[in-house]
């Protein structure tokens, strides 16, 4: 059981069991006519728009909506484009991706029949063919026509070892809040009087087959200023929730607070874990009495249980004794010894100026683990033994491809997914033993575009600072360089999270086809080379994630790709915040932007859905010495009149409840009133922060975003 304030929040509760943590629904900070009144309108005067469900903001969203489509949506060349990306999107053939749950292989698969999904299962054998034969368990759409209330999947936990029980979330409108059912595998029904909560943040966590641990919105003070569960307790069935017994209380400026079971057979230990900000956080081991012992290990290290292992990848140097490990390095002890003090550590992977560890997963026996080299995929097969462990390497990895091994069931056997992706390479997922042979091929993407037709070339440009920073490029082969392609430069450059090379149909189909070059930055800020790469652009030193974007693409100029009329750039979330600089900082360099459920107003980000849960990645705008800096980097501020914008699309979705609709809103509405008409602004219902709940809404985005670049890059 991993405890990651990373991978956990970035995931928005992929380590918090079954916990989809954020609010019951997004909240205004108050309605549209008391803001017009605070000291606050003074300076903003589109406070209003905050008001998410206000019918005068609903208004001006119906009313930018309807110019955005009229534009760019209405044409035949539209329907086309949305079309095939929707074909691609709903094929038959596309990978069902699995999760073993007992003896069976589950996968939640939506296509033009079923929107919402189907969740269903097979068996192994099964699988292996062709054309497996499924049963299904729970039919999402059928659910929501008979209750009325469309269902977006969000995820599940089962009980094991029976594995009969599980904790369905469904999140009504696609947003991170969820509601919880339990539900009976055998039966495939939902358990009448079974464990049930409405739509909220919730963690939930398995403890027996009568208890759970739960976090979500019990009432005022429950959640924290991140709008996650300060609040963990422990929940037995048939009782009320009011009745539930406290276990940890954590401070309203956590991030939030957890409890789960380590459910592994033989390996059963409690933790209550208090996640501090997004990287540091505490985590107890909850005894049979409920006194809780921490695990020893710094705050912003990443720590993972494992049967009778302990793992540590700590985020700063650390010294043990006499040894000081390096940030992003990977050890191992005995769980029983270090919790009774003995401080005996094996080094399993030290990081070079190159090297990173992007993952790492269990079988039964072994440890697989995921690196990057200059962002290409390799990987290595951990063997426990006294002392050093044994290594190997795991074979199977193309140059500029990725490539992810993981474990199928840690529990019991030495089985393994091997899955193979590239920007030109349709994904192959591969099934292998450790200690049987190499993997091999069970199911393959199809080609959705013609690879052959383009190539991928890596390359490097050094920042502003000297920094040597990699990019990709898909480009057509034999592309002349003469500054005339039409290019999308894409970024992150955040929350340590690393750009890897990836198939996209939508990428294949919406810009490639078109004539389109492709290209990827691994800006700072991201994991490509571990917590430094990451840290380099922390707070204060946010603006290098930018100077290396500009960057990139003064590279691409230089070389002959393109030129600013022809480079578009695109991101969303914290690339929306990217790209949000890149227009407001560097207008130069491009002739059209998309922005896609975007941080923007920096000054109010923290007040606005999960926000405050972000002052570790940016800072604390409400200190004024930390305002100091973060004003140079919010675009809403930064918005200037008779400036030289270039063309620039504002994506978002009503129900997104982690960054919300309403800075997207406030930035298009400020530009508009500025007099700049390129600037554009569509926003969905649905959705939540991947601003689309079905693979319908995912291709209107995507073609609405290519073709709007299309247009303005001629």
């Amino acid at each position: 059981m991993k405890f990651s304030p990373l991978a956990r929040a970035a995931a928005l509760g992929a380590l918090v069991a079954a916990a989809g943590c954020t609010p019951v629904a997004p909240k205004a900070d108050a309605p549209a006519p008391a803001i017009a009144k605070t000291e606050a309108a003074v300076d903003d005067p589109y406070l209003w728009l905050e008001d998410i469900s206000g019918a005068e903001a609903l208004e001006w969203v119906k009313a930018r909506d309807a110019e955005t489509a009229k534009a760019y949506a209405e044409t035949p060349a539209f329907e086309t484009l949305r079309g095939r990306i929707l074909e691609a999107l709903d094929s038959d053939a596309r990978i069902p991706f699995v999760e073993k749950i007992g003896d069976r292989y589950y996968n939640l698969w939506k296509d033009k029949d079923h929107p919402l999904g189907l969740w269903r299962r097979t068996t192994l054998a099964e699988y292996r063919k062709d054309a497996p034969t499924w049963e299904t368990v729970l039919d999402i759409d059928a659910l929501s026509a008979a209750e009325g209330q469309r269902w977006v999947w969000q995820g599940f936990q089962c009980l094991k070892p029976a594995n009969r029980r599980c904790l369905l979330r469904l999140s009504p409108g696609g947003g991170d809040a969820a509601a919880v059912r339990e539900f009976d595998l055998h039966d495939k029904a939902f358990v009448q009087d079974g464990f049930q909560l409405r739509a909220a943040k919730s963690s939930i966590a398995w403890i027996d087959a009568d208890r759970i641990y739960v976090g979500t919105d019990f009432g005022p003070g429950a959640m924290t200023k991140s709008s996650y569960p300060r609040i963990a307790k422990e929940w037995r069935r048939g009782t009320p929730l009011a009745t539930a017994t406290t276990v940890y209380e954590g401070k309203d400026e956590d991030m939030m607070v957890y409890a789960a079971r380590d459910l592994t057979p033989g390996f059963q230990r409690d933790y209550v874990v208090r996640v501090i900000d997004f990287y540091t956080s505490e985590t107890f081991v909850r005894g049979k009495d409920g006194a809780l012992t921490k695990i020893d290990v710094p705050l912003d290290a990443q720590a993972d249980a494992h049967r009778e292992w302990l793992l540590v990848q700590p985020r700063s140097a650390w010294t043990v004794g006499a040894t000081t490990y390096p940030a992003g390095s990977l050890l191992a002890a005995k769980f029983d010894d270090w919790m009774a003090g003995r401080r005996e550590l094996t080094v399993l992977f030290t990081p070079t100026a190159t090297t990173s560890l992007s993952g790492y997963s269990w079988t039964r026996h072994h440890l697989l683990l995921n690196l990057l080299d200059d962002v290409a995929s390799r990987q290595e097969v951990l063997t426990p033994a006294k002392g050093e462990w044994k290594r190997r390497p795991l074979p199977g990895a193309p140059a500029l491809s990725t490539v992810e091994a993981s474990g199928i069931d840690a529990d019991h056997d030495d089985s393994y997914f091997l899955t193979v992706t590239g920007y030109l390479t349709p994904t192959t997922l591969y099934h292998g033993t450790l200690g049987r042979g190499e993997a091999k091929a069970v199911k393959h993407t199809p080609a959705f575009f013609d690879g052959a037709k383009f190539e991928v070339s890596q390359h490097f440009v050094n920042s502003r600072d000297g920094t040597r920073v990699p990019y990709f490029q898909v480009a057509p082969k034999g592309l002349a360089l003469d500054g005339k392609a039409r290019t999308l430069l894409y970024g992150y450059g955040g929350f340590e999270l690393a750009q890897r090379p990836t198939y996209s149909a939508g990428v294949g189909r919406g810009w490639l086809e078109q004539g389109g070059v492709y290209v990827v930055a691994n800006i700072r800020g991201g994991g490509e080379y571990g917590p430094r790469w990451h840290q380099a652009a922390l707070k204060a030193n946010r603006p290098r994630a930018y100077e290396d974007f500009a960057a990139v693409a003064d590279d691409l100029v230089k070389r002959g790709v393109t030129s600013r009329a022809h480079l578009g750039a695109m991101g969303g979330s914290n690339g929306g915040l990217l790209v949000g600089n890149m227009l407001t900082q560097y207008p130069d360099r491009f002739g059209a932007i998309v922005c896609a459920v975007p941080l923007l107003d920096m000054k109010r980000y923290t007040r606005l859905s999960a926000g405050a849960s972000w002052i570790a990645e940016y800072g604390d705008p409400d200190k004024p010495e930390e305002w100091e800096w973060i004003k140079a980097f919010s675009p809403y501020q930064n918005l200037k009149a008779g400036q030289d914008y270039p063309s620039t699309l504002f994506y978002t979705a009503t129900s997104d409840d982690r960054v919300g609709p309403v800075q997207a809103r406030k930035m298009a509405a400020k530009m508009r009133d500025m007099g700049y008409a390129n600037a554009w602004f569509y926003e969905n219902t649905e959705g939540g922060h991947g601003g689309a709940a079905d693979n319908r809404q995912s291709a209107y985005r995507l073609a609405l975003s290519y073709t709007f670049l299309l247009e303005h890059l001629k």
